[in-house]
């Protein structure tokens, strides 16, 4: 132990000795350590962001909506999903708890006293707030009544208050939307913005109120969000509702689906495969960093071995063996690579963190413990591999030709 310490202590001298050498060596892991961890941190914070968006739903949302493939709506071959597919997936799909049809008309304009906005409208039932797990901040969400009058009422997000300048509580405030007015029955819960994008644009009205809007000579693009009792059971009830919906649309087994079911987190899961390859990629980048920063050290380490010959064979002349040569150069490399390693984690975190708040809400940068892990590792490593052949070539010196050395 004490022969270790003296190492460690003589290899923070020999740095402190040639400050500038010894950051001009390292120079190569710090760049790489700091570039892959900047990466890392804003990837994954991104990906945090993401994961969080779908963490109300818990997992256990399931949507169908058509499947339309883009060459075929090029021909003009568009498939739809069925006001009567809601009906045959609540009476015969145990496994779902509630169901929530929905229809987007698409982006429309919304006026208030000469003001326009443009915004998302959802035409959906009373179910939609227990389905998504969204509820109304002010007022109340649609209810059964208002569904079955078809009545023009409306709740709205967060972001319509700002850009048509309603009140701050602009429950019974009135509002024009397809040439009709709605009245404003209550706001939804802020959700904020994902990707530089305000997802408090909307507005949600009955769904019978919204067929009645579009007319019987339209076909909507219905989708069906459901949530099921079970998570246990998610995969049971996927077969269950895939099973209904081939027997509704009458398909035979060789058929393509013209539905597709997805799950309410899966673009959560995409983002985090994303986020994965794109780390793997980072990785594949900073070992070519940390390659020629470990050739760097390298370098410098066998220049040293030649400009401390003379030390070396006198401590061979006094009874140090072979091996506690080879252990202090290897410590001395070690240590220039874990220093410049660790000053790459922070100027990536730091770097990470400046990059984040630079851009308009972009959210926070995060740093995993694996990355900061991985750094050190992965550092001490270049250090062990790229310090064994100077430390080798002192260890191996003839002390009495060390000694003439000059």
């Amino acid at each position: 132990m004490n022969l270790l310490l003296e190492s460690v202590r003589s290899a923070l001298a020999s740095i402190r000795a040639h400050r500038l050498r010894s950051f001009l060596t390292s120079l190569g892991i710090v760049i790489g350590v700091a570039s892959v961890i900047t990466v890392i941190s804003l990837i994954q914070g991104l990906s945090k962001s993401v994961s969080d968006q779908f963490e109300g739903l818990g997992g256990n949302g399931l949507t169908v909506r058509p499947h339309n493939e883009f060459k075929d709506v090029m021909r003009g071959k568009v498939n739809y999903l069925r006001f009567e597919d809601v009906e045959q997936l609540r009476a015969r799909v145990d496994e779902i708890r509630e169901l929530s049809p929905v229809f987007t008309p698409g982006f429309s304009e919304v006026r208030f006293t000469g003001l326009s906005a443009t915004a998302q409208v959802f035409a959906a039932s009373s179910s939609y707030q227990d389905v998504n797990q969204r509820y109304a901040r002010l007022g109340r969400f649609v209810s059964d009544s208002d569904d079955a009058g078809a009545r023009r009422v409306a709740v709205i997000g967060e972001k319509l208050i700002e850009d048509l300048h309603l009140p701050a509580n602009p429950v019974g405030q009135f509002i024009l939307y397809a040439n009709e007015w709605f009245k404003v029955i209550g706001v939804m819960e802020k959700r904020g913005e994902i990707f530089g994008m305000s997802q408090d644009s909307y507005m949600i009205i009955p769904f019978k109120t919204g067929q009645s809007i579009i007319g019987n000579n339209t076909r909507p693009q219905l989708s069906i969000t459901m949530a099921v009792r079970d998570l246990g059971r998610i995969d049971e009830a996927r077969g269950h509702i895939r099973m209904v919906m081939h027997q509704a649309h009458r398909l035979k087994g060789a058929e393509t689906d013209d539905f597709e079911l997805e799950s309410a987190d899966q673009i959560a899961k995409t983002f985090d495969k994303l986020s994965s390859t794109v780390t793997l990629v980072m990785g594949g980048v900073v070992g070519i960093a940390l390659l020629v920063g470990g050739i760097g050290i390298m370098n410098i380490m066998l220049v040293s071995v030649k400009e401390r010959t003379r030390e070396i064979g006198i401590c061979k002349a006094i009874g140090a063996r072979s091996r506690d040569i080879l252990l202090q150069f290897l410590i001395e490399a070690v240590t220039l690579s874990l220093l410049g390693g660790l000053l790459g984690l922070a100027i990536g975190y730091g770097l990470g963190a400046m990059i984040a708040a630079m851009i308009p809400d972009f959210p926070p940068a995060v740093v995993p413990w694996w990355a900061v892990a991985l750094s050190v590792l992965f550092s001490g490593t270049v250090g062990v591999v790229f310090g064994v052949v100077p430390a080798s070539q002192a260890a191996r010196l003839d002390p009495i030709e060390a000694l003439r050395y000059e």
